[in-house]
C-alpha cells in the first residue's frame, strides 16, 4: 500500500529529517569526523526505516515531487542570483582547469561504464546509463534520456535503471566526498579541525556581505541579518527566475538549445542579477539570497533522500551493481589523484575534490553539501565555492549532453 504525502506533509517530513540529521551528526563522532552532510545522515536513516516498513508490512510513502522540484529550482536560481560577473572573474584560470578535469572525467566515466557492460555481456548503452547520464547528470537527466533510450534505442527498462542508478549515485556522492577530503587534508597536513567553541563563535558572528570573506553557500550556519522587505524582494527575484525557467523549458523543447529546467533557472538568475546591477544599478540582497538558497538546498536533499525506495535498488541486476561499484572507485581515485593534484594539492583542492565527488556521482546540491561539511570543520574555501556551483550546475550539463549525443550517434 502506498501513502501519498501532499506538499504540507512532505515539508514537515523533510524538516524532521533535517533535525534528525543535525542531531545524529552532533552526537555521533564518526559522522562528524568524516564530514557526512546533515541531510544525508538524516535522509539515509529515513530511507532505511522506509525499507524496513516496506519489507515487513508492504507500506511505502510517495512524497510531493512538485515541492521537491520547486526547492531544487530555487537552489539553482540562488546560484545564478549570486553570480555577479565580478566574482566569477575571481575564479580565473582555476575555473578553466577544474572544468577541463571534470570534462575528462565524464569521458572516463562513460568509458568505464560501457566497457564493463560489454565485458559483462549486456548492452553497452546500459553502461552509458550507469555512466554520466545518471551519475554526472542526476535524476533529471536520467528521466530525460531514459525515455529516449527506451523509445529510440530499444533499451527496455532504461528509465527504471536510470532512476535506480541516479539514486545510488546521490547516496554515494554524499558519503565519499567528506571522507576523501578529510583523508587528503590529513595526509598533506593542509588544515587543522576547528574546535566547537571556534565554530560556535564564527556562526554567531553576523556575516558582512561587503567583506572579502563573503562567498555564497560557504557558511550555511552563519548568522545573516535580513529584513522582511529584503525577504519579499528576494522572493520576487526567485519567482522571476522560476517563471523564466518554465517559459524557456517549453519554448526550447525540441530545439537545438533544449536544456533541463534547472539550467534555465540558473541562467535566469545570472541574467536577472547582472541586468539589475549592471544596467539599472539596483542593489541585490546577497544575504537574503544566501538564506533562501541554503534552506532550499537542505530541504531539497532531505526530500530527495526521504523519497528513496531502497527496495528498488535491490532489484538491480548484478552486472549493474558491478558497474556502479566500479564507478564509485573510479570517482574516488580520479578526485584524489587527478582533481586534487591539478587544482594545486592544497586545502582548496581538497574541498574541490569533495565537491567533484558530489556532482560526479550525485548532483550539485550534494557537492555543495559536501563542501559545507568540510569548511564547517576546517575553515573557508572561497575558491571552491566560487568554482563548483556554476561548474557543476551549468557548464557540466552542457558538456555532458554533448558527450552523450556524440556517443549515441556513434552507436546508432
Amino acid at each position: 500500500m502506498d501513502f501519498t504525502f501532499n506538499a504540507f506533509y512532505t515539508l514537515i517530513a523533510a524538516v524532521i529529517v533535517l533535525l534528525l540529521g543535525r542531531f545524529l551528526v552532533n552526537k555521533i563522532d564518526f559522522l562528524k569526523r568524516y564530514n557526512i552532510p546533515e541531510p544525508v545522515a538524516g535522509g539515509l536513516v529515513a530511507a532505511i526505516i522506509s525499507l524496513i516498513i516496506h519489507s515487513l508490512w508492504g507500506y511505502s510513502i510517495t512524497t510531493s515531487a512538485e515541492l521537491q522540484t520547486s526547492f531544487m529550482l530555487i537552489f539553482f536560481a540562488s546560484i545564478g542570483l549570486s553570480a555577479n560577473f565580478a566574482k566569477l572573474r575571481e575564479g580565473g584560470i582555476g575555473l578553466v582547469i577544474f572544468l577541463i578535469a571534470v570534462s575528462v572525467f565524464i569521458i572516463v566515466q562513460n568509458t568505464v561504464g560501457m566497457t564493463l557492460a560489454s565485458l559483462l555481456g549486456i548492452d553497452p548503452l546500459i553502461g552509458l546509463i550507469a555512466g554520466s547520464i545518471t551519475l554526472t547528470g542526476g535524476h533529471g537527466t536520467a528521466g530525460a534520456w531514459g525515455e529516449i533510450l527506451e523509445t529510440q534505442h530499444g533499451i527496455q527498462g532504461a528509465l527504471v535503471i536510470g532512476m535506480a542508478s541516479a539514486t545510488f549515485g546521490l547516496i554515494i556522492g554524499g558519503i565519499i566526498g567528506g571522507p576523501l577530503a578529510k583523508m587528503l587534508i590529513n595526509r598533506y597536513e593542509l588544515a587543522t579541525p576547528r574546535t566547537a567553541a571556534q565554530v560556535e563563535k564564527r556562526d554567531n558572528t553576523p556575516l558582512d556581505v561587503n567583506s572579502t570573506e563573503y562567498i555564497p553557500f560557504e557558511y550555511p550556519h552563519r548568522v545573516r541579518l535580513i529584513t522582511a522587505d529584503n525577504a519579499i524582494t528576494t522572493l520576487g527575484l526567485f519567482a522571476g527566475c522560476l517563471a523564466f525557467a518554465e517559459f524557456m523549458t517549453g519554448f526550447s523543447k525540441g530545439t537545438a538549445f533544449e536544456l533541463p529546467t534547472f539550467v534555465w533557472a540558473l541562467a535566469g538568475g545570472v541574467i536577472l542579477r547582472n541586468v539589475l546591477e549592471g544596467v539599472f544599478k539596483v542593489k541585490v540582497f546577497d544575504r537574503a539570497i544566501d538564506v533562501f538558497g541554503n534552506a532550499s538546498l537542505s530541504l531539497y536533499l532531505a526530500m530527495a533522500l526521504l523519497s528513496l525506495k531502497l527496495w528498488q535498488l535491490a532489484d538491480l541486476a548484478g552486472p549493474l551493481m558491478v558497474i556502479l561499484g566500479a564507478q564509485t572507485i573510479t570517482m574516488a581515485l580520479y578526485a584524489a589523484f587527478i582533481t586534487f593534484r591539478v587544482m594545486g594539492k592544497n586545502y582548496d583542492a581538497a574541498v574541490l575534490a569533495a565537491g567533484h565527488c558530489g556532482f560526479g556521482m550525485g548532483a550539485t546540491p550534494t557537492a555543495v553539501a559536501n563542501m559545507q561539511a568540510i569548511t564547517n570543520m576546517y575553515g573557508a574555501s572561497h575558491k571552491a565555492f566560487l568554482i563548483v556551483p556554476l561548474c557543476g550546475a551549468f557548464f557540466v550539463d552542457l558538456i555532458n549532453a554533448t558527450v552523450i549525443q556524440v556517443i549515441l550517434k556513434f552507436f546508432v
